[in-house]
């Protein structure tokens, strides 16, 4: 057995926003905008550069067209990244916030796969057999409630394996050479995806949950009908990769973001037991791009995070001296609200695998909690692509796992309940609204259970029952 690591966090990013109006895309909106931009060129260093988040300022206007952001558009306008620097970037950050122009410049830690702190797998040297075996039978999550999300029964009905529904996969490097990730696969459409293979392994694993191929072998997605695709944050910043996705979307798709970093608990350091990272939406860029995501009408799925943090904390509500005055904490809903759909960790049946992670739908030790935690998957023993603890050998298209772990396993669940689900609403004739489906997960599901020292009020919401929420309401 090889022991394999944890995939490396991506780099810092420097964010700068800027004072703007509050309004629509008007001419002087835009000429507002541009005298900025140039003005804040003039204070970076040889070799840095800025970029715009939200993509070129000629194409915005047809991107929000008919969007309720279209009003208040110009916000869209007011963020920037900044690129080529690796070094100086908190002084850097420091010296763009004295400008008037400047709303806030901050820093924010890398990002990282959020699998479990434990979850690192084994992979098997032994040779792959001449045929992979059918692993179906020990990916639980397909079940009927209340073990998994039924999608078994979604696959009788029209629509249930996700057809019509597009996926986009927001993280950091994929293997769609898979063996089982050839049929309904696009490819990454955005980013520079890392060489690493821990980002290569988590991706292929979170696909392989969503849309792995129906076939006589290794493992079936959850949607595989649904058309995947993937952005990678590398080369340009989670939120401007969230806006890529965004923008190859149409209304009703599915953004899934499996991502999370270190939050102001431990003064953002990045620590091997992940305590105190969270939701990456609580940084003002990503926020924004979220909201413009749900905006254009796309469903966006977001991991809560692995640092057993209690979102509802007030420590979330104070905002960083280096944020802009207008931002306010998304954890506590309201007008802050993203509109995603954040996902928490639970454990599966006691027993599965072998193994006993606490009372099935008990919030896993390491899962963020809260009233914003709109569902739950499994956060263990989760059977998927990559890795190579289940199938190994010495050719990567043919790994498989068995232990893939933390709201990086639950999230895929999720989002493939979604796709299904919004296959099955298509079919009908209606497909979903964010709103509506994140409501549905509300409404139904299998609830979450108490474990010693982790009862339901720790909120992780309920796992999705595909029956249920797809029933006549």
């Amino acid at each position: 057995m090889t022991t394999q690591q944890s995939a490396p966090r991506s780099q810092a990013e420097l964010i700068v926003v800027t004072h703007g109006p509050d309004t629509s895309l008007t001419p002087s909106a835009l000429e507002h905008s541009r005298d900025t931009e140039a003005r804040l060129a003039t204070l970076l260093p040889a070799g840095a550069r800025l970029a715009r988040v939200f993509g070129p300022i000629d194409r915005l206007h047809g991107r929000v067209a008919g969007t309720p952001h279209e009003p208040v558009a110009a916000e869209y306008l007011r963020y920037f990244s900044v690129h080529g620097l690796t070094e100086g970037l908190a002084a850097l950050a420091a010296w763009l916030r004295e400008d008037s122009a400047v709303d806030g410049a901050y820093l924010k830690p890398p990002a990282e796969p959020p699998i479990a702190p434990d979850g690192a797998a084994a992979r098997s040297t032994a040779d792959a057999p001449p045929v992979t075996p059918n692993f179906e039978a020990r990916q639980g999550y397909l079940d009927p409630a209340p073990q998994g999300v039924d999608a078994r029964w979604a696959w009788t009905v029209p629509g249930g394996r996700g057809r019509d529904v597009r996926v986009i996969d927001v993280e950091g490097a994929w293997r769609f050479t898979h063996e089982d990730l050839l049929v309904n696969q696009g490819g990454v459409i955005g980013g520079d995806p890392s060489s690493d293979q821990g980002w290569r392994d988590h991706g292929t694993a979170v696909a392989g949950e969503i849309s792995g191929d129906a076939n006589a072998f290794g493992i079936t997605g959850l949607a595989p009908d649904a058309l995947l695709r993937a952005v990678s944050l590398f080369g340009l910043g989670s939120a401007a990769a969230i806006r890529t996705a965004a923008d190859a979307l149409g209304a009703g798709d599915v953004i899934l973001l499996e991502l999370h970093r270190p939050g102001p608990r431990f003064n953002y350091a990045g620590r091997p037991d992940q305590a105190g990272y969270i939701a990456i939406e609580w940084w003002p860029d990503d926020l924004a791009a979220i909201r413009y995501a749900v905006g254009r009408g796309v469903v966006v799925v977001e991991a809560g995070g692995n640092g057993a943090e209690d979102l509802d904390a007030a420590l979330y509500s104070t905002r960083p001296a280096d944020f802009p005055s207008t931002w306010r904490n998304p954890f506590r809903g309201g007008a802050a609200d993203s509109g995603a759909i954040i996902v928490g960790a639970g454990a599966p049946p006691a027993g599965f695998h072998g193994s006993d992670h606490g009372p099935g739908r008990s919030r896993l030790a390491f899962s963020n909690f809260g009233s914003r935690v709109d569902a739950q998957a499994w956060g263990r023993e989760v059977t998927s692509t990559g890795y190579g603890d289940l199938q190994g050998g010495s050719e990567e298209d043919l790994w498989y796992t068995d232990v893939f772990s933390g709201t990086s396993s639950a999230s895929p669940i999720v989002a493939g309940t979604v796709a299904s689900y919004q296959g099955i609403s298509t079919a009908a004739g209606h497909r979903r609204t964010p709103a509506e489906v994140r409501a549905r997960l509300r409404a139904t599901g299998s609830p979450q259970t108490d474990a010693p020292g982790r009862p339901a009020s720790q909120r992780i919401g309920n796992l999705p029952d595909l029956r249920a929420m797809a029933a006549p309401h």
